[in-house]
């Protein structure tokens, strides 16, 4: 699965057979819900306390998939990049 959040960048996508449905991959996305979130973090934003900017903050590769998930429901990771 690749979860895109947010605007798309591109209309487009490689969603062709051989692309991503030959492989068993999902795109999916949709809009971000930054009005439920903003009022409480803009303060933290201005003081500097939470980059906004910052989005994967860990990276792992395939096999530290479980690893980082837990990481991210503990909240110790915003996001973790996977290498595979």
């Amino acid at each position: 699965m690749i979860s895109r959040v947010g605007v798309p960048q591109y209309e487009q996508a490689p969603v062709g057979f051989g692309s991503l449905f030959g492989r068993n991959i999902r795109l999916a996305g949709g809009p971000a819900p930054t009005r439920a979130y903003v009022e409480e973090l803009m303060p933290a934003i201005l003081e500097g306390t939470v980059e906004p900017g910052r989005v994967f903050d860990a990276t792992t590769d395939l096999g530290g998939v479980p690893a980082g998930y837990r990481g991210m429901a503990d909240r110790q990771s915003l996001k973790v990049l996977v290498h595979p």
